[in-house]
């Protein structure tokens, strides 16, 4: 053999086993300096919090956005499903499937009473959508933010005791004052506390307030169990066909995404906003709860200005 070749071999061993011990020992001081270290429970509570807040957060924003794309759409499919059920009464009658004149006035009578109540659906929605387009003047006026929610306390309050959920309302300091319609903002927050009773399973609901003097607005917190807040409402607003007659009574109310749009669309009109935000991850937090956030104006007095 040549010994050129014992040369290229010799000098190709010495650079594997170099080259072999670097990468060993990159991969050593690599390890060494940046360390495995264990994940706090508390941080994984909080990016799981974190992460559920986003994805609820962009569930809401596509909802109401496919709601401020198709506001008519929207009102038309939530007003279908108690016309129908008008039409399925009058279709008994009609095709003579009444056992006697009793059962026929006494399905004359239903439908009667759904047609008020689809009236006053009806209504609802014109009064907002007449009030979002400035046809009806809303009264804003300085008002004390804990009689506002003192009386939001005392309208619901029975309400969430019948079904043996607890609800606390913590007052804010008397001489806190809003810029709103009164009327408007407690119908607001009643919806709101009234929707998350009637979908609870358990748990309880906490409705509280905070001074954010940078925005110079009221932020009111109401605290719920995340099961009783979704927006992933399935709703195909172009599909035609016809639905199922169901005469339940729930059918005469709005659906939780509707009552979420109006309720928005109302406070936009006052200048506040409704939104998902953070709840604060405490030690004493043992529920999973969901934080709805209404902000409205605050009334900043001349001496808090100067």
């Amino acid at each position: 053999m040549n010994w050129n070749n014992w040369v290229y071999l010799g000098l190709g061993l010495i650079l594997g086993l170099g080259v072999r011990g670097l990468f060993s020992w990159l991969l050593n001081n690599l390890f060494s300096l940046s360390p495995v270290k264990s994940v706090d429970k508390t941080q994984v509570s909080q990016l799981i919090q974190e992460t559920k807040e986003t994805q609820l957060a962009y569930e809401m924003a596509q909802e109401m956005s496919l709601f401020k794309a198709g506001f008519l759409a929207r009102s038309t499919h939530e007003l279908r499903s108690p016309l129908n059920g008008l039409i399925g009464l009058h279709q008994l009658i009609l095709e003579d499937l009444c056992e006697n004149p009793e059962e026929e006035r006494e399905f004359i009578a239903q439908a009667h009473d759904r047609a008020l109540k689809l009236l006053h659906l009806i209504d609802e929605i014109l009064n907002i959508a007449r009030t979002e387009h400035g046809t009806n003047k809303l009264d804003i006026q300085p008002h004390c933010l804990a009689t506002v929610l003192q009386e939001v306390n005392n309208l619901t309050y029975m309400l969430a005791a019948n079904r043996n959920f607890p609800l606390r309302v913590l007052l804010p300091d008397p001489e806190i004052y809003v810029l709103a319609d009164y009327r408007w903002l407690r119908q607001i927050l009643v919806n709101l506390v009234d929707t998350a009773i009637a979908k609870m399973q358990f748990g309880s609901i906490s409705l509280s307030s905070s001074l954010s003097l940078t925005n110079q607005t009221v932020e009111i917190f109401l605290d719920l169990p995340s099961h009783a807040f979704t927006t992933s409402e399935s709703i195909d607003l172009i599909q035609s066909g016809v639905e199922s007659f169901d005469i339940d009574e729930d059918n005469l109310n709005f659906s939780p995404g509707m009552k979420l749009l109006l309720n928005q669309t109302l406070l936009e009109v006052m200048g506040g906003k409704l939104q998902i935000v953070r709840y604060p991850i405490t030690e004493e937090t043992t529920e999973d709860l969901t934080r709805l956030q209404v902000s409205i104006p605050l009334v900043i007095s001349e001496g808090e200005l100067e």
